[in-house]
């Protein structure tokens, strides 16, 4: 009895405040006020939101008030007057090529490809290229609110460091095609590269190694089984091109009495852990067999308009339950930066003007895309993609603090068509800070640019477009 009185005496003699303290869970970083766009099932929005951050991924969401009551942090991010999103997912790119950016525009992609890119890469691609066009891509990734992106290029391992060191998360395909590679020059360099680029990076908590056979028009049968096989035996995703353009669909239906989607399922090549890049010449039996195979898709708005190659029926896809993400596309040629809300804007204009109908898709929709649906066009939603307790802890805040931010009536219309990537203030990957108030924190931004100078020199002298 004495002991139980005494206690309660020194109880009495400690402040509450002290009390509430200990009992309150220690977090790393508490994200405090701002609007909360969460993209979770209910697409839930909360007004002066709180959200608390362990380690890499997020304890609790809720107002401001429950989680500053239940944590407390070393370290707090005042968001009051931002918005606050899952950091957006580029479902596709060629992060080097931003060395390339302007090289040569408005001619078809055959020609493209064939007459400028391929003669350009063989003259100057090699891993410090890949290395300094990577860390050029990730400064302006960061600055745009990208905070995952899938890319298809060379030196993909390379690559991966480049991708890691800027704190980004990657969904990283060393490419696959069948003729002399910048990295790789016979078809068993190519297969040995890419099995250890798959053992070295397996389980990495931001590199995802992945498989890239780049196109049923630049790979023969055996190199997109022998993909396929080698991705499966890891457990790695397989990105690839599909249905973008329309000489290969009439090529495919000539030489394998197929469409693009049909011959790749009779090889067997479709499968849950196939990215699939544009999606433009696919039929209703095509979508069908996307769905049933759990193919994620990827819709490129600028790089199709760009190219002149078609436009992606999105809306029907989604109808039938695919995850359609966006992407940007390699910036040199197909599209000329990587800024994901550009492609937010286009892709719903896109398809309002190809239906003559504004209801085509909407301003949530593209929000979706950028967002959640990205995260399951890579199959990573249940790691990526909304606010929610037990996911990564990949969010950005956009500042509503300039003329075309205001004033604002309806989140995701302003989200889709008056935001810019300029608007992103602060991005946090996989709980790291990497972007705080505009200024970058992983990525030496001016050295990347100084270089990108030097290496427009250099490509020029190479292609005899010096001035």
């Amino acid at each position: 009895m004495t002991r139980c009185w005494e206690l309660c005496v020194l109880l009495a003699l400690v402040p509450t405040s002290a009390l509430s303290q200990s009992a309150k869970q220690n977090s790393d970083l508490i994200i405090s006020g701002g609007t909360l766009v969460t993209m979770d099932a209910r697409r839930a929005v909360i007004e002066d939101g709180g959200i608390a951050v362990v380690g890499d991924s997020i304890a609790a969401v809720g107002t401001r008030s429950e989680v500053e009551a239940n944590y407390q942090a070393r370290h707090t991010i005042r968001a009051q007057g931002k918005l606050v999103l899952p950091g957006f997912v580029n479902g596709h790119t060629h992060v080097p090529m931003t060395l390339f950016r302007g090289l040569h525009d408005d001619v078809t992609l055959e020609d493209w490809l064939t007459k400028y890119i391929f003669p350009a890469e063989a003259k100057n691609v090699d891993e410090n290229f890949v290395r300094w066009g990577t860390r050029l891509a990730a400064a302006e990734q960061i600055r745009s609110g990208v905070t995952t992106f899938a890319d298809m290029y060379y030196f993909e391992d390379a690559l991966a460091e480049e991708t890691k060191a800027a704190g980004l998360r990657g969904v990283l395909g060393e490419t696959w095609i069948d003729f002399p590679a910048p990295d790789n020059k016979t078809s068993t360099a190519r297969s040995d590269y890419t099995e250890r680029f798959l053992k070295r990076w397996r389980g990495d908590r931001l590199i995802h190694a992945a498989v890239a056979p780049h196109s049923i028009y630049a790979c023969k049968r055996k190199t997109l089984e022998d993909a396929a096989t080698l991705a499966r035996k890891y457990h790695a995703p397989i990105l690839i091109h599909l249905a973008e353009m329309k000489k290969e669909w009439d090529d495919s239906e000539k030489e394998n009495g197929a469409t693009p989607v049909e011959y790749l399922d009779k090889l067997g090549v479709l499968g849950k852990d196939v990215v699939a890049a544009h999606c433009i010449f696919i039929a209703e039996q095509d979508q069908r067999i996307l769905a049933t195979r759990s193919v994620g898709c990827v819709h490129n708005p600028s790089s199709n308009m760009m190219l002149a190659s078609g436009v992606s029926p999105v809306a029907a896809m989604r109808s039938l339950g695919i995850g359609v993400g966006l992407g940007t596309d390699g910036p040199a040629g197909s599209n000329n930066d990587l800024d994901l809300m550009e492609e937010m804007d286009l892709a719903a204009k896109l398809a309002k003007i190809t239906k003559m109908d504004p209801r085509a898709l909407n301003a949530q929709a593209v929000v979706e895309m950028a967002t959640i649906d990205g995260a399951r066009a890579l199959h990573m939603e249940n790691e990526i993609g909304s606010i929610e307790k037990g996911k990564k802890a990949d969010l950005i805040l956009i500042g509503l603090d300039r003329p075309n931010a205001v004033p604002m009536y309806d989140i995701y219309a302003q989200l889709a068509y008056a935001l810019k990537a300029s608007d992103v203030a602060t991005v946090l990957i996989a709980g790291q800070v990497v972007m705080r108030d505009h200024q970058l924190l992983t990525v030496d931004e001016d050295r990347a640019i100084a270089k990108a100078k030097e290496y427009q020199e250099k490509i020029s002298r190479s292609l005899g477009l010096a001035r």
